[in-house]
């Protein structure tokens, strides 16, 4: 089934700390937010090292408003993703469907604040996250605040998470 959201890769690239390619604007101010393929090593996420690749990625982003010098204020994402999540030591594999939707809200300190609704991937380090280390799908509706530090703070207000470091050790 297929979901039309707001979020993703994007979404996804800040929590791995990964940035996507530049694009040019669509029609209507939605352009594409592209994530690229990223590798974590042994104990960053997972005790064993993790390659997360796109295998559907049609998310595009809008920016709603700006900072004063221009940068993106507020975005909203939407689109489908799913990404193969691999531990690599040993070739097991997982689909993780993560065509959330959310708002997020880019501070001047470096910090986040995300409105979601869906799932959406998201990738903890050691104590830095009400979620212990780990790779995730968050499900449901939510909102997460990184700070300027990279510790997520996770509000479930209804929802799940699913473990991916479980589902591919």
């Amino acid at each position: 089934m297929r979901r039309t959201t707001l979020v993703t890769l994007t979404l996804a690239a800040a929590l791995l700390g990964t940035q996507p390619a530049a694009a040019a604007p669509k029609a209507g101010g939605w352009e594409p937010a592209p994530s690229a393929p990223w590798d974590v090593a042994a104990g960053v996420r997972c005790d064993f090292p993790v390659h997360g690749e796109p295998v559907v990625d049609e998310v595009v982003r809008r920016v709603l408003s700006t900072h004063p010098d221009g940068s993106a204020r507020r975005v909203v994402y939407q689109g489908d993703l799913v990404v193969r999540v691999t531990n690599t030591g040993t070739g097991a594999a997982y689909e993780a469907d993560a065509s959330g939707s959310a708002v997020v809200e880019y501070r001047r300190d470096g910090s986040q604040f995300w409105t979601v609704h869906g799932p959406v991937f998201v990738g903890v380090g050691e104590g830095l996250g009400t979620l212990p280390r780990g790779l995730y799908i968050v499900d449901g509706v939510y909102t997460m605040d990184i700070g300027a530090d990279g510790f997520k703070s996770l509000h479930l207000i209804h929802g799940r998470t699913d473990d991916l470091c479980a589902r591919i050790g």
